[in-house]
């Protein structure tokens, strides 16, 4: 029953916000999140990322090993989303990203926080810096057909883990000021990218159902199952498997719409958008079973 009840506290906060976000988005289809984006992107981020490393006792070490989990993660799920994509005879460069980029910060983050508390939201802070660092790079490359450093220059979260790793790696002290400041920061822009995510989700619409649901279920399926490879191949456990779990179980990233929209035809968006928004919503059963496996199993 204690683990039920957890469960219930883990993801009642999150699928909360998200309704509220949801509604009001129905409510006022006008109402624009580009303001919320931008902050949480430029400012709240990067002070989650620099809160929640600088101030939980996870090693150094810890932090290395996950940025490069991740970025093998990425690695293995690109070669599998490139097959799916082959088979379907679909672009296999502008549609690669939201099968293989899951919602690590809207979604991840929150429910790692709730899960695991501190120590869970360092870890899941680390893993979304990497998958930002893809979205800035990988995703605009594979978007726009070009490559540019300029995203990745003007990404502060970049420069928020390179800071963040500076002040663990020397175990320097952080003035209460500047903990408080970003404490403050950090936790009312969960509740700002958890509230756009339901804006996100009530103005986007499904185009094509049948091959939406053939990327949400690549997304969300094969997504943890590979994650759970990793946590077995690396023989991870308890906070860091929870998290490794929870985190490559998420839905595809609203960010890979958002780039796709900039740089893609509307068909090649159109087909993102009706990704995001069927996974996500899939992922409302699915992520609660991945949640209940990973506090049963590795609380």
């Amino acid at each position: 029953m204690d683990l039920y009840l957890k469960l219930f506290e883990v993801l009642f906060p999150v699928f909360l916000v998200i309704g509220i976000g949801y509604w009001y988005g129905k409510k006022d289809p006008k109402f624009d999140t580009k303001f919320i984006t931008t902050l949480a992107g430029n400012i709240g981020l990067p002070c989650i990322i620099f809160y929640s490393l600088t101030t939980s006792n996870v090693d150094f070490s810890v932090f290395l090993r996950f940025l490069y989990y991740f970025f093998l993660y990425v690695g293995v799920f690109s070669i599998l989303g490139i097959l799916v994509l082959k088979i379907l005879n679909k672009d296999i460069y502008r549609l690669l990203p939201p099968l293989i980029l899951p919602n690590t910060g809207n979604m991840g983050i929150p429910i790692c926080l709730f899960a695991y508390g501190k120590t869970g939201l360092a870890i899941a802070a680390a893993i979304t810096s990497v998958i930002v660092v893809f979205h800035f790079s990988l995703n605009i490359l594979l978007a726009s057909r070009k490559f540019s450093f300029k995203p990745l220059i003007n990404c502060v979260s970049i420069y928020a883990l390179i800071i963040s790793l500076f002040f663990v790696y020397f175990k320097i002290p952080i003035p209460n000021f500047i903990e408080n400041a970003t404490f403050l920061i950090s936790y009312s822009t969960i509740f700002l990218v958890l509230m756009s995510l339901g804006v996100a989700l009530s103005n986007l619409k499904i185009i094509s159902f049948k091959e939406s649901l053939i990327f949400s279920f690549t997304r969300i399926i094969i997504g943890p199952l590979i994650g759970f490879g990793f946590v077995k191949f690396f023989n991870l456990s308890g906070v860091e498997a929870g998290v490794m779990f929870i985190q490559t179980s998420m839905p595809s990233a609203v960010l890979t719409y958002l780039i796709g929209k900039m740089y893609s035809p509307k068909s090649i968006t159109d087909n993102i958008a009706s990704t995001v928004v069927l996974s996500t919503f899939l992922s409302f059963i699915t992520v609660p079973m991945v949640v209940f496996f990973s506090l049963k199993y590795f609380g």
